[in-house]
């Protein structure tokens, strides 16, 4: 049932979950972000699994820096867009694979088949069962290559929470707000679909594993998170932005930011004898 309502939602979201990210100065923040870990420890070429990749937008840019690409998606319309979209780039050729699956079964590739593997902006968070949650970790772990990454993006529970007391305070009073609080919950109520929400400390357990190595955790949205209006006014002004943004990346790996954050990032690492 979860996974219907997931792919319900993303079905009729495609093309606004393409614009998210770029359509203004604050969701821009968390795509280029992602984009500065992915640069910092993606190695210089090979084959990228994008899983979860939505309508494709990280599967894009990867090609474009050079990467093949493999991009994996439960919602079929996000797929058949982004093949338009990877054409109209002149992309395609690039993308050695579109194909539909779900996360928590990767059994279509072989182990230790990727260079490196994405899993960004909260395909992870749509799974609530946390047996499939493991499983879905241990399927992104099996696939990649010893000594490569796996960057792997969810959605906040303090920064939901943030959201809520901004945007929506007559949650507060809902039976699914004490869900939410108190397992990270959420079954698709009101306006969003079935998620579960992280704690940072529950992020970095799950990825605590003998088989690969946490490298850095970060807040993609950071001390911005939450702050849109601002965040949008101070972009006007170019030169201020700048050494604001270089704020940003000084300090969205400190512990306190990660947490409070609506999207966090992990960095791990497959051990070379995994």
């Amino acid at each position: 049932m979860t996974d219907a309502l997931v792919q319900e939602f993303y079905s009729r979201q495609v093309r606004a979950e393409w614009r998210r990210l770029v359509k203004d100065p604050y969701h821009r923040l968390e795509f280029a972000t992602t984009l500065h870990f992915l640069d910092k420890y993606l190695p210089p070429h090979g084959l990228a699994l994008d899983a979860g990749g939505g309508p494709g937008r990280y599967t894009l840019e990867l090609a474009k820096k050079g990467y093949d690409v493999v991009l994996l998606d439960a919602t079929q319309a996000n797929l058949d867009f982004a093949k338009r979209m990877l054409r109209r780039h002149g992309m395609q050729t690039r993308v050695k694979q579109i194909t539909a699956g779900s996360i928590v079964d990767l059994s279509k590739f072989s182990d230790r088949t990727f260079d490196a593997v994405l899993c960004s902006g909260g395909p992870l968070s749509h799974v609530l069962d946390p047996h499939q949650r493991e499983r879905a970790i241990s399927e992104l772990v099996r696939v990649v290559k010893p000594g490569a990454p796996i960057i792997v993006s969810v959605i906040g529970r303090l920064g939901v929470l943030k959201v809520i007391l901004i945007e929506s305070q007559t949650e507060i009073d809902m039976p699914h707000f004490k869900l939410l609080c108190d397992t990270g919950d959420y079954l698709g109520e009101r306006g969003f679909t079935a998620c579960h929400f992280f704690l940072p400390e529950e992020f970095r357990q799950a990825f605590t594993r003998p088989d690969i190595q946490i490298l850095e955790m970060a807040g993609l949205e950071g001390i911005s998170s939450s702050h849109n209006r601002q965040l949008n006014q101070l972009a006007k002004d170019e030169k201020l932005y700048k050494v604001w943004l270089d704020t940003h990346l000084q300090t969205c790996t400190h512990p306190s930011v990660v947490g409070i954050s609506e999207h966090m990032l992990i960095v791990c690492r497959k051990n070379q004898a995994g």
